[in-house]
């Protein structure tokens, strides 16, 4: 109980990050004004009263959470209606330099990509779009470098309009890449080390080395419609992305060489490790997540308090939507932070109920507790959910870590060895090609059962469910306890009588 209570500061802690930054998206300033000279009174008044104590304390914390993520939401709104939106809805003819984000994505009809640009006073994202040759050229460059566009300005239009909670304040069509710049020293290493690992997987067939690449980085522009559809209707399309089990698996390839430092040592190190990987699969937001978390995780060792799961995501949530308020409407955070709730919430108690052999029911209680914590984001936005995700994921949860594990290994050195030594390099591939043919083979299997649970249908479900429990918690409330059973009486040694025990 006492563990409970000591996590339920840091979740209302997050929760109040999370409605403040809502609130002001919707209410802007005002509801800052009113927010703040409401506290200001609460304080006022509640700091008379001598028996206020810790309570008035957390209490005005939350408030001060709350103000802060309005305070992030409205300056991250306010950035989209700046000056480089009104270059936008003018058609501004421009050349500028623009730092990609993420990687361009397309092929000759069309390549996008994120970018930061820079230029006469002004900055701001834009949703960089790209033809023909340009197009061609600019799909050659990586996140982190620059490119030298030049083109026309104009505002976001129909299905581009949801990267504005990227941040980006219009859209930028590109008639020709003039030059092109590497980025920082710190991304031109994580470029290094992702081309690497993609190096190291070039003997696998092409369907193969596209699976892998999503495994490992999150990069799918080269996986096929037909796989990727596969994955959906089978409810795997997590493995797809980069997300908390794979940075644990990245720390867990680093520990070796992180075991030969002090404290301190392992510390910096784990932290340079989640850097470069959260570099390496561009700061997706399950990965921003999971580093967080694995970051925060880090810290609290090295400083002897280890902390709860529920009490990370938590902090982690905070952190970030202080951070980048746009968070709140990323479905990829959203699903990472539900299946990471129902994970450390869940999985135990269920683990404890569920029967079988343990090395059955824990990656059976972990899948379940995933899929329950994420029904509440997913039901809504996709309408419904593959009942076949459960067996699914229990046959392919101990496929894909392994994949991980060896494919992040085997690709370092294939990449290294790719040059020198190709057949080495091929055989290093033996392993990794395996597992992604057993993966892709469970949800083609999985895929050809459509059965589905709609939103509606949940919701009976839940609510059957809370009426069970509730009517099992007045039954436990309510009972008699049944009588001690009598204690037949002894002899008392010694005493030639009997006497109760006592």
């Amino acid at each position: 109980m006492s563990r409970h209570r000591a996590d339920l500061g840091p979740v209302l802690a997050a929760g109040a990050t999370v409605a403040g930054a809502l609130a002001g998206e919707h209410f802007g300033m005002a509801v800052i004004a009113i927010a703040g000279l409401t506290s200001a009174t609460a304080a006022l008044t509640i700091g008379r009263r001598r028996a206020a104590g810790a309570e008035t304390g957390a209490v005005l914390g939350l408030v001060a959470l709350g103000l802060l993520g309005a305070l992030s939401m409205t300056r991250a709104v306010a950035g989209l209606d700046g000056p480089l939106a009104g270059l936008a809805r003018r058609g501004e003819e421009v050349v500028v330099a623009a730092h990609l984000v993420d990687d361009p994505a397309g092929g000759r009809a069309g390549v996008r990509a994120l970018a930061r640009l820079e230029a006469g006073g002004w900055r701001g994202h834009v949703l960089v779009e790209a033809r023909g040759e340009a197009a061609m050229r600019l799909r050659l460059l990586a996140a982190g470098e620059t490119a030298v566009l030049a083109g026309r300005l104009r505002p976001l239009e129909g299905r581009a309009r949801t990267a504005r909670w990227r941040h980006a304040a219009g859209a930028l069509v590109a008639d020709d890449l003039l030059a092109a710049r590497p980025g920082s020293s710190a991304f031109r290493l994580a470029n290094r080390l992702r081309a690497l690992v993609l190096r190291g997987s070039a003997p696998l067939p092409a369907g193969e080395r596209a699976l892998v690449a999503g495994f490992l980085v999150g990069d799918d522009r080269e996986l096929p419609p037909e796989t990727a559809r596969q994955f959906r209707l089978a409810g795997l399309s997590h493995l797809l992305v980069v997300s908390g089990a794979n940075v644990a698996l990245a720390l867990v390839v680093a520990r070796p060489l992180l075991r030969r430092f002090g404290l301190l040592g392992r510390l910096v190190g784990g932290m340079a490790v989640l850097g470069l990987f959260a570099a390496m699969t561009r700061f997706e937001p399950s990965v921003l997540r999971a580093s967080a978390m694995a970051g925060l995780s880090l810290l609290a060792a090295f400083l002897g308090r280890p902390s709860s799961g529920t009490r990370l995501l938590a902090l982690a949530v905070t952190a970030l939507v202080l951070a980048d308020p746009f968070l709140v409407h990323s479905l990829g955070f959203q699903l990472s932070c539900g299946a990471s709730a129902g994970i450390v919430l869940l999985a135990a108690p269920m683990a404890v109920r569920l029967p079988g052999p343990g090395f059955v029911r824990q990656p059976l209680a972990v899948t379940a507790a995933a899929q329950v914590g994420v029904a509440p984001v997913a039901l809504p936005a996709f309408g419904s959910l593959p009942l076949v995700a459960l067996p699914a994921n229990l046959l392919a949860a101990p496929a894909a870590a392994a994949l991980t594990v060896w494919g992040l290994g085997s690709g370092l050195a294939g990449g290294l060895l790719g040059r020198a030594w190709p057949a080495g390099a091929g055989w290093l591939q033996l392993p990794t090609g395996a597992l992604a043919r057993y993966l892709s083979g469970v949800a083609a299997l999985a895929s050809r059962f459509p059965l589905t649970v709609t939103a509606g249908q949940a919701a009976m479900v839940a609510v059957i469910a809370g009426g069970f429990a509730l009517r099992r918690g007045r039954r436990s409330r309510f009972s008699v306890p049944a009588p001690a059973p009598a204690v037949p009486p002894v002899t008392a040694p010694g005493r030639g009588r009997t006497a109760p025990v006592r």
